[in-house]
């Protein structure tokens, strides 16, 4: 008996638009300091307690470098075991994309300090400051360079040290970010692999006072005058962030659903930013996804900001519910406000 094939299973032998070849995720690696900070650890240190936080947010721990401990060393981390996985080694890598709102210092840039860490001759590379969209653009771009031609593999790092910008006398952020790191390799596709399928993506500056560090930049160098006013530290208005983050995760998901010619239902797997369980249940029960297609663990990392999106999929990868042929979604929301979704076949 011959069937229809299905929308999804006419888009795998679609060539992609992402690039003029195809390209897929070669391999996937993350990478969280050991150290803990519970929500038991932050009711000794701001008006907060356990059931508030759980109840608001989803999140019980988050994990926290121990000082000295910067970007580049957790992107590192994740960078070298992502490139063993891949069987490459570190000289066959062409270009380094590195997603964070926390480098190491203002220059040289986080890319320049993991490409002479992890000993990779060949790359050359960048910063993305796209805040908690940074690893989904940074997977565009660097599948954009592969799709090219110009480079074969590319490694893509979302790294972010979020305790080095949070104020702990802020009940209202510090008990949603932690820190960690994810990176994969993007390749050049061989038959029978996934694939990076389409992308769509949006900014809208006029968000940008609503999720930002006010100073430390430009306008506002570093004085005594931004320290003591506590200006270096994450601000937030949050219904404002709340509502803008689940209004646009169900609509860029929606828009680039339809363009495949795909639905929800088509859908394996739907991978959030972890911002808020709150914000991605939201959004996904809008969109019309099955909660259990649908991965949330912020309830372990808390916000990683550039490196949600890998430690999700890790999780999913290492559970078994992310397997090879899965049709999936990666869509995030992020300070700018930045706006990303990422379609793709999972496998290698």
């Amino acid at each position: 008996m011959v069937t229809e094939p299905s929308a999804a299973s006419e888009l795998s032998r679609k060539a992609p638009r992402i690039g003029g070849r195809p390209t897929t995720i070669a391999s996937l690696a993350t990478y969280v300091p050991p150290r803990l900070l519970t929500n038991a650890d932050l009711e000794k240190m701001v008006e907060t307690t356990d059931e508030w936080i759980l109840q608001r947010t989803g999140i019980r721990e988050r994990h926290l470098v121990d000082p000295g401990v910067a970007a580049s060393d957790l992107g590192t981390e994740a960078a070298l075991q992502a490139i063993a996985n891949a069987g490459l080694r570190p000289d066959d890598i062409g270009v380094i994309v590195v997603g964070t709102v926390t480098p190491d210092m203002m220059f040289p840039s986080t890319a320049c300090l993991i490409q002479h860490k992890i000993g990779a001759r060949h790359a050359w590379g960048f910063d993305l400051s796209a805040a908690c969209s940074a690893f989904n653009f940074a997977l565009t771009t660097a599948s954009q360079m592969v799709g090219s031609g110009a480079h074969d593999h590319a490694l893509v790092v979302g790294a972010d040290v979020m305790s080095s910008i949070i104020d702990y006398e802020d009940r209202a952020t510090c008990v949603l970010f932690g820190d960690g790191a994810g990176a994969v390799v993007v390749s050049a596709a061989r038959p029978g692999d996934g694939a990076i399928l389409d992308f769509e993506h949006e900014i809208d500056g006029g968000g940008g006072p609503a999720l930002c560090m006010p100073a430390g930049g430009s306008l506002q160098p570093s004085s005594h005058q931004t320290i003591d006013r506590r200006l270096h530290y994450v601000k937030q208005d949050g219904q404002a962030v709340f509502k803008f983050a689940i209004r646009k995760t169900e609509e860029i998901s929606r828009r680039l659903l339809e363009r495949n010619g795909l639905g929800p239902a088509d859908l394996d797997l739907f991978v959030s930013h972890q911002a808020n369980r709150r914000i991605i249940q939201a959004a996904t029960e809008r969109l019309g996804v099955s909660p259990e297609r649908v991965v949330i663990n912020i309830e372990r990392f808390g916000n990683t900001t550039a490196a949600t999106i890998p430690l999700a999929l890790n999780d999913a990868l290492c559970s078994g519910r992310l397997k090879n042929g899965d049709l999936v979604l990666l869509a995030s929301v992020g300070a700018g406000f930045t706006v990303g979704a990422v379609l793709l076949r999972w496998g290698f």
